[in-house]
């Protein structure tokens, strides 16, 4: 073994790599600009984790999910490397603590999300920081053609002016030919150099159905393909109602979304992860770093915006190698929502310049002041008050935001934060504590100094863990307390910031680029017209409709998708066909579960089997897992379907 192999055998406990994992390490440790395409469930930190391990100085990982931040720091530390992570929750003594440790050897992997970049204090530790690389995960959030463009990547380039010497790794498993070129440039790259892995999945199959009733549909699904799922809608209030429909059908569910508590989110997460609960019914906030292997089935109720996220959300299924499915339901209901979704995210210009307007009435910021204030912002009372539509005046801060006039934080973290109304004496003295409350006391009086001189911020998820207690009974715990007076108690809460980046400025004055709104409007509507085109075309291959959408050409019918089994059953006659429906008829006749080998046991021509298999599965007449076989029909159905 080399060294990189090594590393991997030793921190892994892998001999090898698998797909294009050598050849980026073996760029990036070259010292050259890499770009690296890879599928969901490819292998991504592996990339950048190996050589930073196995290079002197900091490698520093950009990143905008914070659970993946806080999962891997978590692993490689289990796993002895030295790895940190700043984000917004962190106070900052917290931060300065985390890049004086890099500074000075005490880190090896620095995890940072975007937002960070710009602040003063990162700037200035920046410079003392040795280090090796940087990688820029999710990738394509820099490209302004890219679905997921974030502002917030752009001061990438600036950092790269600080460290010019530094190669840069970007990572994505999502991205057009255009959005490639587009990643290089915008961080600009020495020279294009690219490594792409296969979009494919080839134990994924890719299913449209048509439904009226999908919430019907759905029961059926999850009645036939056992095991774990993630149900995708749109919006917040869906996520109880279809989590709250499946439990009353006798299926384990859970609720998802980014407006529910992060104690709660936590939670929850576990519980799927954990196998405690079999549905996770999530809006776009949940997957994203969850690295859960074993998800059979992800199906989505709602059509997505582009076919970047719906190929992202769907390779959540089957990483561990087995056959999973992923399953849009659709109607003609869609069309309509996805052509409502156009005006939703493009308002006209002049209602963009109200709400620019309404936000300087509702801070009382005069004309040509403002500049560099930040203020909380609270979405149902601006729209309350100014008679807007929240997702409309969303969509005008973000557009806002890209032509430059403010900065808009959609959920910028604050700690919880407490302190005790009680002195220590008569803290002491209490006698009507439960275990747990003392237990928790005793946790903080432990870890944080000042709490009863002031408001102190405090991190509940690890003072549930030093009192081993669960984050959500912390949680309840300190709420009793605060209600019982012996402490004030101020939640962990996301709340959106606007901060004016330059003054206030008249809006006849104003100019909303181009390439922020026209531009930007025609690629959103390219971008819906191809995921209505993979919705609507049952007559080629669903992978193949994926992968030449993102730029792969020469690729082979995947065989399994819905597509492929009907065409698969037209091209094998009836009279074909019938041996191998009357043999699985005559098996599962007695209506009892069945071990798979039994099926290799009928004298059956394997194509015909594999056929019809895949037919009454994907037609819900039957169940199959690796171990057994179910009739989930009646038999009379089954038998008629034979004749």
């Amino acid at each position: 073994m080399d060294r990189y192999q090594q590393i991997l055998k030793e921190y892994w406990g892998y001999d090898d790599f698998r797909g294009i994992q050598r050849e980026i390490i073996d760029s990036i440790t070259a010292g050259r600009d890499t770009l690296g395409l890879m599928p969901t469930g490819g292998g991504k930190s592996i990339t950048f984790q190996v050589p930073a391990i196995s290079k002197e100085g900091v490698c520093l990982v950009i990143t905008p999910l914070i659970a993946l931040m806080k999962d891997q720091v978590d692993h490689l530390r289990n796993n002895g490397v030295l790895a940190a992570a700043i984000y917004n929750s962190m106070s900052r003594q917290e931060i300065i603590t985390t890049l004086d440790n890099a500074i000075l050897g005490g880190v090896k992997i620095l995890y940072i999300s975007p937002e960070r970049l710009s602040s003063e204090l990162f700037i200035k530790k920046l410079q003392h920081i040795p280090v090796s690389f940087i990688t820029v995960d999710e990738a394509h959030c820099i490209s302004q053609w890219g679905y997921d463009f974030r502002p917030s990547y752009l001061k990438i380039a600036e950092v790269r002016t600080l460290k010019p010497d530094v190669p840069i790794l970007a990572l994505t498993a999502t991205a057009t030919p255009e959005v490639i070129k587009d990643i290089q440039h915008q961080l600009q790259f020495r020279e294009e150099n690219v490594f792409r892995m296969s979009f494919a999945r080839d134990n994924l199959s890719y299913v449209v159905r048509q439904s009226n009733d999908k919430e019907e549909e759905l029961l059926h699904i999850l009645r036939s393909v056992n095991g774990c799922s993630i149900v995708y809608v749109r919006n917040r209030k869906k996520t109880k109602e279809i989590a709250d429909y499946l439990l009353k059908n006798g299926i384990s569910a859970l609720a998802y979304h980014a407006g529910l508590d992060s104690t709660l989110r936590d939670e929850r997460q576990q519980m799927w992860q954990g196998d405690k609960v079999r549905v996770m019914v999530a809006t776009n906030a949940f997957g994203m770093g969850i690295d859960k292997p074993d998800v059979r089935t992800v199906i989505h109720l709602s059509c997505p915006d582009s076919l970047e996220a719906y190929f992202q959300e769907a390779g959540r299924g089957g990483r561990d190698g087995r056959r999973s499915y992923a399953v849009l339901l659709y109607n003609d209901s869609d069309r309509r929502k996805l052509q409502r979704r156009v005006t939703d995210n493009f308002p006209d210009k002049d209602y963009i310049k109200k709400v620019y307007e309404h936000l300087a009435y509702y801070y009382q910021i005069g004309m040509g002041m403002g500049a560099g204030a930040a203020f909380e912002f609270n979405m149902d009372e601006f729209c309350q008050n100014f008679k807007h539509f929240p997702t409309q005046v969303e969509s005008a801060l973000k557009i806002l935001e890209r032509a430059g006039y403010i900065g808009y934080d959609e959920e910028r973290d604050n700690k919880a934060r407490l302190c005790f109304t009680l002195s220590r004496s008569e803290l002491s003295r209490l006698e009507s504590l439960s275990p747990n409350e003392t237990n928790v006391i005793t946790t903080l009086l432990r870890n944080y100094g000042g709490l009863f001189s002031d408001f102190c911020y405090i991190d509940e998820s690890f003072v549930a863990k030093q009192a081993q207690l669960t984050p959500q009974q912390v949680y309840m715990i300190l709420k009793n307390l605060s209600s019982k007076h012996i402490l004030r108690f101020i939640p962990h809460k996301k709340t959106p910031y606007i901060t004016y980046l330059q003054r206030r400025e008249d809006t006849k004055n104003m100019i909303i680029p181009k390439e922020v709104y026209e531009d930007r409007k025609k690629e959103f509507i390219q971008r819906l017209q191809w995921m209505l085109r993979y919705a609507t075309n049952d007559h080629e291959c669903r992978s193949q409709q994926l992968l030449r959408y993102f730029g792969e050409t020469d690729s082979q019918p995947c065989g399994h998708c819905d597509v492929c089994i009907v065409r698969r059953k037209d091209h094998l006659s009836a009279e074909q066909l019938k041996p191998a429906l009357q043999a699985i008829i005559t098996l599962l006749d007695d209506g009892k579960e069945h071990p798979v080998y039994e099926l290799h046991q009928l004298t059956i021509a394997k194509e015909q089997l594999d056929t019809a298999l895949e037919y009454l599965i994907n037609e819900e007449y039957i169940t199959m897992n690796d171990s057994y076989i179910t009739l989930t029909a009646d038999r009379q159905s089954l038998s008629r379907l034979a004749q």
